[in-house]
């Protein structure tokens, strides 16, 4: 089976797993009818390993740091989601703390690798 260079990245895999668990929480708010924020926080969610695995295919290390920027741009957008939802009672605060420790987690990942190329 071929295998892309993002699959090996820490950093991919951490956001792919980050990303599927707000797909669970996205499909419970649409159970509840709230469409938006289910949308929100899927596009949100995918942003962050879609961004890192298009730039991995970058030709250039400044063009890979681009989409890396706005991979760690997207964690602290999910991060804002997730605290909004807490605040709405709409998902647990161990969740959201769980959520907002990835994604600190993660952000940080992203920038020490931005620091490698």
């Amino acid at each position: 089976m071929a295998k892309f260079r993002f699959q090996d990245l820490r950093i991919w895999q951490l956001a792919i797993e980050i990303a599927n668990e707000l797909f669970d929480i996205a499909d419970e708010l649409e159970r509840k009818r709230l469409y938006r924020f289910a949308d929100q926080l899927r596009g949100s969610g995918m942003s962050m390993s879609n961004n890192i695995s298009e730039g991995s295919g970058s030709s250039s290390s400044k063009d890979f740091r681009r989409f890396l920027d706005i991979a760690r741009r997207s964690t602290y957008e999910n991060a804002n989601i997730v605290i909004l939802l807490e605040m709405r009672k709409l998902i647990r605060n161990e969740t959201m703390d769980s959520l907002v420790d990835r994604l600190d987690s993660l952000c940080r990942q992203i920038t020490s690798f931005q620091y490698t190329l």
